[in-house]
């Protein structure tokens, strides 16, 4: 039985696709279901799921470790995100400029964001060892005696939200995408009016890119709502509690308590609090983000 032109098209379409198709459905789709079944369950691996409605939500709130870990979260992000993207923004517009081997700078300002977290983490491990690491004792040449580090918990969380500078290039690199779009006769007409380097920045470059930041600011948010490489690695969430992430309490709680369904109801509260977050932070963007069609 021959088939039409459109319905072989059609045919071939949906069959070039059902592998993707498939992929989707069992390891995307089912686990978020699955997940969404189990934060209203007991649930422990070894037993079947018992259905408890509400209770593991209840019981998050009264969790001091809860609180705990969202108050780690938020001080990594308040602090990180802000320093990110500066130092994203800076070394962007610093090898934009016409310097020799700009090419070479480019590439190895970029390279360590290529790192995979774990290597990442071991290598800074190392840098912050308070006994024979390269970071106390570039201290020492100063006359500072420096800290240990990952062993100290009023250090702890800086050694990590230092570890994070390792991978601004990544960032730097979309800023750069950025710059370059910007029309050098904007630049031109900003500098003729008499606007010094500073002014044209703030009235010429800045709202040229705000898109740009836009973008890096809810992707830099969202993944510092994320971390756990660092603190599994190096830390396992203390000294006392003062690098146990959100997502390090939710892997706790499901892999070492045996406690998925909790764990679970942890993992859906975090995306209800990312969309929360983006949302506040998209409907606060008409205030300095900028389109060539005007203010959005």
């Amino acid at each position: 039985m021959k088939l039409s032109e459109s319905k072989r098209e059609n045919f071939y379409f949906y069959l070039f696709i059902l592998p993707w198709l498939i992929g989707f459905l069992v390891f995307a789709l089912y686990p978020i279901l699955a997940s969404l079944y189990y934060s209203f369950t007991d649930y422990d691996i070894i037993s079947s799921p018992r259905f408890i409605g509400l209770d593991n939500f209840r019981e998050l709130f009264q969790d001091e470790l809860f609180y705990k870990s969202i108050l780690v979260t938020l001080k990594y992000t308040f602090i990180s995100v802000p320093l990110g993207l500066f130092l994203s923004l800076i070394f962007a517009m610093l090898i934009n400029m016409k310097i020799p081997a700009r090419g070479f700078f480019r590439t190895a300002m970029y390279f360590p964001s290529m790192v995979s977290g774990v290597s990442m983490s071991l290598l800074w491990f190392w840098i912050f060892n308070p006994e024979a690491g390269i970071f106390n004792y570039i201290l020492s040449l100063f006359g500072v005696k420096g800290p240990a580090w990952f062993l100290d918990e009023k250090f702890a969380m800086w050694g990590l939200i230092i570890m994070t500078f390792w991978g601004v290039g990544a960032g730097m690199i979309i800023f750069l995408a950025g710059l370059q779009g910007v029309p050098a006769s904007l630049l031109e007409a900003a500098k003729l009016d008499g606007a010094g380097k500073w002014r044209s920045f703030w009235s010429v470059t800045f709202p040229m890119i705000s898109p740009v930041f836009l973008f890096q600011l809810i992707m830099a948010v969202i993944e510092s709502f994320q971390v756990f490489t660092q603190a599994y690695v190096m830390t396992q969430g203390g000294p006392n509690y003062s690098t146990r992430f959100y997502v390090f309490n939710v892997y706790v709680s499901a892999f070492k308590d045996f406690r998925l369904g909790y764990a679970a109801a942890m993992a859906w509260l975090l995306l209800v609090a990312i969309l929360i977050v983006t949302v506040i932070i998209m409907k606060s963007s008409n205030r300095f983000v900028y389109y060539e069609g005007g203010r959005d």
